[in-house]
């Protein structure tokens, strides 16, 4: 039996990853400060990552699946606090690779500062550095969009709001704005072949192989809330982000290694039937932003 690391642990993406590994057997350890309810059958190691202190030097991890490092800082805390381990997983993000590089971006695009990510991007790209100095067998996973059970960010959860109360849909410009999505189970399923195989490359951009227009994606939440949506083309030189999920920004993922590994991943309609199912009875637990409110004062008297 495995004993595992998850950093965070009590949303979305983490609490994911701590669950899904729950499921196949193993000893999950997560290290958070219990400010949120934990999840059941794991081991709480309750320490702020900025004060771990010694708490960690007596275990030794098959695994460590860090999630919530979000700077190089947070890489040499964590790796001054460990003990032995045998492997290293960093969720890293898409948002390394600057907006103005050629498409798709591949592992060897040369990262930079993106403008729409901001301080975001660029404390990812010293939190890689900083692993790779530290831990050079260590793997980095590049996502675009996670979604699935669990998100807590008001993306499809929004749409599904939108359809839930059978609001027209304002959406951007001609809606044809691509986007690309990896549902969260993939990710666990892609770092179980990494655990397994234990390829020799270790940057690896994941995602679904498509992308998707913002008009199809939300077709698609629509119909698994059972409606079809009616749009408002917004076509004012309006920042998107005041009533829309996304940021007027779309890129694409070259993701043929991550393909050599996981050979299918999960239909987008399916893992919205999934986000879907999850949501409506955990509507609580999603950070919702005041989209309606500004569709309303702003956006309603003019369409």
């Amino acid at each position: 039996m495995k004993n595992v690391l998850v950093t965070g642990g009590t949303v979305f993406v983490s609490r994911y990853v701590a669950e899904y590994y729950v499921k196949k057997g193993y000893n999950v350890y997560v290290l958070n400060r219990n400010h949120h309810p934990q999840s059941q059958k794991v081991k709480l190691i309750e320490k702020d990552r900025n004060h771990i202190d010694d708490s960690l030097k007596a275990f030794h991890f098959d695994i460590v699946f860090d999630i919530c490092a979000y700077r190089a800082r947070d890489i040499h805390l964590l790796c001054d606090a460990l003990g032995s381990f045998d492997q290293y997983i960093f969720v890293s993000s898409s948002a390394v690779y600057p907006q103005d590089a050629p498409q798709p971006f591949t592992e060897e695009t040369k990262l930079g500062p993106n403008y729409y990510w901001k301080d975001y991007g660029i404390n990812k790209i010293e939190a890689e550095k900083a692993l790779l100095e530290r831990v050079p067998d260590a793997y980095i996973l590049r996502p675009p969009y996670l979604y699935g059970p669990m998100n807590n960010v008001y993306r499809e959860a929004f749409v599904f709001d939108c359809a839930l109360k059978n609001r027209k849909f304002y959406l951007p410009l001609d809606g044809q704005m691509q986007l690309q999505f990896f549902h969260v189970e993939d990710l666990c399923h892609f770092m179980d072949e990494l655990i397994e195989k234990r390829p020799l490359q270790h940057i690896y951009n994941v995602g679904n192989l498509e992308t998707i227009s913002i008009k199809d994606w939300v077709e698609l939440c629509y119909e698994v809330v059972g409606k079809q949506p009616e749009f408002v083309h917004v076509y004012d030189k309006i920042e998107q982000r005041n009533y829309f999920c996304f940021y007027h920004y779309e890129y694409k993922l070259d993701v043929k290694k991550q393909s050599e590994l996981l050979s299918s991943t999960i239909s987008l309609k399916e893992g919205l039937k999934d986000s879907y199912q999850w949501y409506i009875h955990h509507q609580q637990d999603v950070n919702k932003k005041p989209f309606f409110q500004y569709i309303e004062d702003v956006l309603a008297n003019k369409y």
